[in-house]
């Protein structure tokens, strides 16, 4: 059985763009929770939990819906993989049922820490500056939250695979490359347009 979760924050719109793009990946039973990853105890995520059995594959939106750490993260793929039970991650294309399925999905739970910690030591940073003027809260300009976290998504894609920009913003549901470009900026990256890099084979590699 294909069993989706969701998650967003409380300070988050719905949960509507990942129900649908789990229900599109065939997800029979789908759990919802508003709350913050970093919340010890999350209902709906216990639930869905004791509820797996072998067979089934947990399906998600992105990897951190799942877990905050890049250590509970491999946890919970040990423990998948001894019940029989697979994962599956839309935006970051992990399939566990695969050998390299299972190693994207390492290296996406060390890049989805990393982002967070990227997006804390910034705000951590624009706050400083703020004080420093004289200006403390309010709202910022530039990017929303959620495009903050789409442009982080869109960063990781573009460094970390072979995907191209049009790939990219067809799986991220991003309108144009010229916004593409827009959220990769800002996001650190230095675009000077696309370079494909050649594919890397990968060979001898147990999981």
């Amino acid at each position: 059985m294909q069993i989706g979760y969701v998650r967003v924050s409380k300070n988050e719109q719905n949960l509507d763009l990942q129900v649908e793009a789990l229900k599109k990946a065939g997800c029979e039973q789908i759990f919802k929770e508003k709350i913050s990853g970093a919340e010890k105890e999350r209902p709906q995520y216990l639930k869905m939990i004791e509820g797996l059995r072998k067979g089934d594959t947990v399906t998600v939106w992105r990897i951190d819906r799942l877990g905050r750490t890049t250590l509970e993260l491999i946890k919970l793929m040990v423990e998948f993989r001894e019940k029989g039970i697979e994962f599956k991650s839309i935006v970051e294309g992990i399939d566990t049922s695969t050998s390299m399925g299972r190693i994207w999905y390492m290296l996406s739970s060390i890049f989805a820490e990393n982002e967070r910690e990227i997006i804390r030591e910034r705000t951590k940073a624009g706050l400083a500056s703020a004080k420093a003027r004289g200006r403390v809260g309010g709202r910022p300009k530039g990017l929303t939250e959620d495009a903050k976290k789409l442009a982080a998504t869109a960063a990781t894609l573009y460094n970390t695979t072979n995907l191209s920009t049009a790939e990219i913003c067809k799986m991220l549901n991003i309108g144009s490359k010229t916004t593409l470009y827009r959220y990769l900026r800002h996001a650190g990256v230095e675009v000077n347009g696309w370079v494909k890099n050649p594919n890397v084979k990968i060979e001898n590699v147990k999981v």
